[in-house]
């Protein structure tokens, strides 16, 4: 069994959940490979001192970054603590971190990253609320800021907290294949089921709620009926608004038009379908207002480059068992 070991740097005011989600995930794979040295762990901080999480947990280094061995896989997690780092580490991860063999950063951690020149070239996300920071402030970075993870090369970047587990298990399962991934995903009560280029948020967090109740109302109609008839001309006789008044103030306060409202909604639909039924694609295309399956495949290839069939075959959630 190959071993691979997981360096997790510490600093004060790191998110704790950005440390101990992938860590439970690497551990967890350890367990399934059979081999408890399969993935052995180790933090470190600058001087090997404990640190304080931004919550106010108390992590304990197993060594300083200097004392620490050149890792397979070097985790750098994100939190408060990325907003003024201390120069000797943005110097120790200049010129150790793209020693490892796999480089990855969650959440913020990826402005770290960035501050040492490491994603330079590169294509790479973090939290949503830092993705135009991280564009201004290095122009270098091919920021992409709806994946909830990005990986290029053996740099692989993720968005906010949890999206980390997320991409530890995408590595594990690179590591020991889909099976393992999925009895630890089981075993962490989430889902293998979310690939890289999901966004961020839902449809609904995505765009602004609209500030006009009829407009607010629209909104949630299309939400809980994505099979309607949702052209513009018959939205916009629901909102009592002229089909141009309408388009015109339905962009102005949620950010977008909408008919790509209506075809985010649609696509979200139905990949919950896809994940979480067992309906046919004609059955699902048919619920998520797609009229044919043919439709609901090319927006599927558009919008996530995978046909309905393949991603229901990678994402579903596992059946009951009884």
């Amino acid at each position: 069994m190959t071993k691979r070991s997981v360096l997790v740097v510490l600093f004060d005011d790191v998110q704790s959940l950005d440390v101990t989600g992938p860590v439970e995930v690497f551990a967890g794979a350890a367990h399934v490979s059979g081999d408890p040295g399969a993935y052995p762990i180790r933090t470190a901080s600058l001087d090997g001192s404990p640190v304080r999480t931004q919550s106010g947990l108390r992590l304990a280094a197993d060594s300083s970054l200097a004392d620490a061995d050149r890792p397979h896989t070097l985790l750098v997690p994100g939190g408060e603590g990325t907003a003024n780092p201390d120069p000797r580490l943005i110097e120790w991860l200049r010129t150790h971190a793209p020693r490892a063999d796999r480089l990855v950063s969650v959440c913020t951690g990826a402005l770290l990253l960035a501050e040492a020149g490491l994603l330079d070239g590169h294509r790479a996300t973090t939290h949503w609320a830092f993705c135009d920071h991280l564009a201004r402030n290095h122009p270098a970075v091919d920021v992409e800021p709806n994946p909830i993870f990005v990986r290029d090369g053996k740099l692989s970047t993720s968005a906010g907290v949890t999206a980390g587990i997320d991409l530890a298990l995408a590595l594990v399962e690179e590591d020991l294949g889909r099976d393992a991934a999925l009895t630890i995903a089981r075993h962490l009560v989430v889902f293998l089921r979310r690939p890289g280029n999901q966004a961020q948020f839902s449809v609904q967090l995505a765009a602004q709620t609209a500030r006009r109740e009829p407009l607010r109302e629209l909104q949630q109609f299309i939400t809980e009926q994505p099979a309607a008839d949702l052209s513009v001309e018959a939205l916009a006789a629901r909102a009592r608004l002229s089909p141009r008044h309408f388009a015109r103030a339905f962009r102005t306060e949620t950010g977008t038009t909408p008919g790509r409202y209506v075809e985010r909604v649609r696509l979200e639909h139905a990949r919950r379908l896809l994940e979480e039924t067992r309906g046919g694609v004609r059955e699902v295309a048919r619920a998520a207002g797609y009229g044919t399956p043919e439709a609901m495949r090319r927006a599927f290839v558009k919008a996530l480059g995978t046909p309905p069939a393949e991603y229901r075959r990678r994402f579903q959630a596992p059946a009951p068992t009884h």
